[in-house]
């Protein structure tokens, strides 16, 4: 795992105010048809294009890494035996039949609580996590997945008011392993033309895999960021994965991380050089400045809460002054932001 030089870098250093007006509430139609903020880093310099402009910004050569999540109809609404109702968000799964879930409101999730979900699911609650989630056993016919998708919907972030008609939006044209109860959301914006048009240039795609958790949304509760403990989230690099980006490191060839997923498993495993193994595993990496990326040499990414883990992220591209000087810019000229907003390549 990277180690970090200890830095007193407070939660409100990476704060920047953000009009409600500006945080997207649906998905751009085409994916490709969103903004695209363009950032120059040696220069400081910020060009606006449209997303599917993208192929300008890329060349033969090129590691393109995408995550392969796919997203589970993960919120369901269960019935207690004396009536009430419970939120179920599906966290992480342990075996066939157990998971760890989110259960609002808690008081009503004690363990040895049984639970229905319409006519097909019912649960009991078996254990309660140090942080307050419920180890839950399903009991239901069948394969889950197909269950879920009957009873289950996609679990949009609180700031998503509006209700999402195309279901399969908030998943990439690419997602093709269930498990994921948040989007990774820098892929949205591609369309399978455009994944085409980019291989036609010469851009190879490397697939990695990490499963985003609900942890990724959650705030920063430590004012001192070094304080802040990261969630865990499962992730898996293959060996043609491997291959291709090792390939272009030894080649001095570029890796651009699809989303701040991406980066995350990439900078999990590689070693000085950049270097990464076909290996899975779980991984609990908190990256913020001073930190220099190993393997990552740009990223595409959308714009992050203030103050949230994601955006110290990216500042380990851009400095934190540059970044939020990146946001306030964006904001001024009427980007769209978080999950369903636009989109930032830093190169």
């Amino acid at each position: 795992m990277p180690t970090q030089e200890k830095v007193q870098y407070k939660k409100s250093d990476f704060y920047y105010d953000l009009p409600e007006d500006r945080i997207a509430q649906t998905p751009a139609e085409p994916r490709d048809s969103s903004k695209l903020l363009v950032y120059h880093r040696s220069e400081k310099r910020i060009e606006d294009r449209i997303f599917r402009d993208i192929t300008d910004y890329l060349q033969s050569g090129d590691v393109l890494v995408i995550n392969n999540t796919k997203v589970l109809p993960a919120r369901m609404y269960a019935k207690t035996e004396h009536g009430g109702v419970v939120e179920v968000l599906l966290l992480k799964r342990y075996d066939l039949r157990t998971w760890e879930v989110l259960m609002r409101p808690g008081k009503k999730g004690k363990i040895g609580v049984k639970m229905t979900i319409g006519d097909e699911l019912s649960l009991t609650v078996k254990d309660i996590t140090d942080s307050g989630e419920r180890i839950v056993e399903f009991a239901y016919e069948g394969a889950f997945e197909d269950v879920l998708s009957r009873v289950g919907t996609m679990p949009l972030p609180p700031y998503i008011k509006t209700k999402l008609e195309n279901q399969a939006r908030y998943n990439t044209v690419y997602s093709q392993v269930d498990g994921s109860a948040a989007a990774p959301t820098a892929g949205l914006h591609f369309t399978e033309e455009l994944l085409a048009k980019i291989r036609e240039k010469g851009v190879e795609i490397a697939e990695v895999l990490l499963h985003v958790g609900l942890g990724t949304f959650r705030p920063v509760s430590e004012e001192i960021i070094t304080d802040h403990k990261m969630h865990s989230e499962f992730y898996e690099i293959g060996e043609k994965a491997a291959e291709i980006i090792n390939a272009a490191k030894r080649e001095g060839r570029r890796v651009i991380a699809v989303g701040t997923t991406s980066v995350r498993t990439l900078e999990s495993v590689a070693d000085e050089n950049g270097y990464v193994c076909a290996c899975n595993g779980n991984t609990e990496i908190f990256l913020y400045p001073p930190y220099k990326m190993k393997c990552v040499d740009a990223l595409i990414t959308n714009f992050h809460l203030p103050e949230s883990t994601l955006i110290m992220l990216v500042a380990c591209l851009t400095g934190r002054r540059e970044i939020l000087d990146v946001y306030e810019y964006a904001v001024k000229n009427e980007y769209r932001f978080f999950s369903f907003g636009d989109a930032c390549l830093i190169v």
